[in-house]
């Protein structure tokens, strides 16, 4: 049950691809969670209007995706991690993750620097390890919307060193989430709508 479990639209609108069979241990284990974001992928448009907005802050992009798991009950979580040697607390910091619930982490990172990746795949293998975290989802665009970005004048804001599909697999090839089970679902072309 690789990425069958995943309905033919949702794999037609987007790329996808697993780590450590994430969608059978969301189709089996984690079913709501799972329908949430089959869901969210389903209603999610890229659209054209949300491209052309202006940097600065969360872009309308990500903001859409948390603004739908928000209504499913996904919120934004931070761990207060320590562990205790000779009776003096150490805390080990961790970043927050955007979007979860029971058990499922979900991160979009849809144009930041590189380092990004490393920051939330590293969270991702921590929280695993912790038990915390049984799946990590990781939400960004393909890199063939480089294309896109540069007829509508946004090449600039887009570049090379940014968070795309291109960067993200030798990250986590590399093993930069450990053993924690990855759900990667790329934003491309067939996501997009030119008259939104």
């Amino acid at each position: 049950m690789p990425l069958d479990s995943i309905p033919r639209a949702i794999r037609n609108k987007y790329h996808i691809d697993e780590r450590g069979h994430a969608c059978a241990i969301l189709a089996s284990d984690y079913r709501s969670e799972f329908r949430d974001i089959i869901d969210c992928l389903d209603a999610f448009v890229l659209r054209k209007s949300h491209i052309l907005t202006p940097g600065g802050g969360r872009s309308p992009i990500p903001r859409a995706i948390d603004g739908f798991l928000g209504e499913r009950g996904w919120r934004e979580r931070s761990f207060d991690i320590k562990i205790t040697i000779d009776k003096r607390p150490v805390p080990i910091p961790t970043h927050h993750i955007d979007n979860f619930k029971n058990e499922v982490g979900l991160e979009v990172e849809w144009n930041n620097k590189t380092e990004f990746y490393d920051r939330d795949l590293n969270n991702f293998r921590l929280l695993k390890e912790l038990r915390v975290l049984a799946v990590g989802v990781m939400v960004t665009r393909m890199s063939e919307l480089q294309n896109l970005f540069n007829r509508l004048g946004k090449g600039q804001s887009y570049g090379a060193s940014t968070t795309h599909w291109d960067k993200l697999i030798p990250k986590v090839d590399g093993g930069g989430a450990g053993g924690c089970p990855l759900l990667l679902v790329g934003m491309g072309m067939n996501c997009y709508d030119p008259h939104s």
